[in-house]
């Protein structure tokens, strides 16, 4: 299946890229992927916990399964004003 994730804050900065279209197998669960940006980029481990994950707008739990065609977003905490 292949699915839109959209990246924000420290995501993005290490990805140095906004968006990224990916293949995944099904089924993948929201955790399956965010574990998959970690072994990706390790230096995003300490942000797991923290990240929140929506999938085509609506906030959703960790064991959400993703859909062919779904658009997710990693929202880690951000600040600033």
């Amino acid at each position: 299946m292949r699915i839109t994730l959209k990246l924000f804050a420290i995501y993005q900065e290490v990805y140095q890229t906004d968006q990224l279209l990916l293949d995944l197998p099904d089924p993948t669960t929201a955790a399956q992927l965010l574990d998959r940006c970690i072994q990706d980029h390790p230096q995003l481990a300490s942000w797991r916990d923290l990240t929140k994950i929506g999938v085509n707008l609506e906030m959703v739990p960790l064991d959400t399964r993703l859909e062919d065609g779904d658009e997710v977003v990693l929202i880690p905490p951000v600040s600033g004003g």
